[in-house]
């Protein structure tokens, strides 16, 4: 019997460990359908997204307008994609509930979305005491990083994109110790994409 909700992150990653470019941008990852569908199995197991403010500004860009299919929206990993899994991962996106932390946002406004100005390690352990499904983080560095240093962080999900950057932002930074994982999969994709999924070992 499940006692306690999980936190689950998702996250693109270059071979070289980089999570977004120099500016933050994801122009590099290597699309491939297979990957969000095999990623969509999991959302029915989902009811909460947390978003570090850089995040959230991004898909706040992008998903809302995808639902619609408008072929102008503007896709972070590519101009003018569009695809049934995408805008499936649209509509899910638009109906779970959002948590948003950040210092500087005065509000959100995309559907079902709270903004939450500082992270408290304390309220997310509560959080996840709490009845309800997994909690999952999508990009969002500095949120991944706080929840990594207060081992909350359940499970990891990496699609290593077969790229090397030059130069980007790395998905962990500020965090001390050494944190073993437990591999649980590894699949590897024709586009050459690998998705690796650990679990924390306590």
């Amino acid at each position: 019997m499940k006692t306690m909700r999980r936190i689950v992150t998702f996250d693109n990653v270059a071979t070289n460990g980089y999570f977004a470019g120099p500016d933050g941008g994801l122009e590099w990852v290597v699309q491939d359908d297979e990957v969000y569908r095999t990623a969509t199995k999991s959302n029915p197991d989902i009811d909460t997204v947390l978003f570090g403010r850089r995040t959230y500004e991004l898909f706040e860009g992008f998903w809302p307008h995808a639902v619609d299919d408008s072929p102008a929206a503007p896709d972070p990993h590519g101009s003018g994609r569009r695809s049934q899994a995408i805008r499936a991962q649209a509509v899910w996106l638009s109906e779970t509930a959002k948590l948003v932390f950040s210092r500087t946002r005065k509000d959100v406004t995309w559907k079902n979305s709270r903004l939450i100005h500082e992270l408290d390690p304390a309220e997310i352990e509560a959080m996840k005491r709490q009845p309800g499904k997994d909690m999952i983080v999508f990009g969002s560095g500095s949120i991944v990083s706080q929840l990594t240093q207060h081992g909350l962080i359940d499970e990891y999900v990496f699609v290593v994109s077969p790229i090397l950057l030059g130069s980007g932002r790395p998905l962990l930074s500020g965090v001390s110790g050494t944190f073993r994982l437990n591999l649980l999969q590894a699949k590897k994709f024709q586009s050459g994409n690998v998705l690796l999924r650990y679990a924390r070992l306590e």
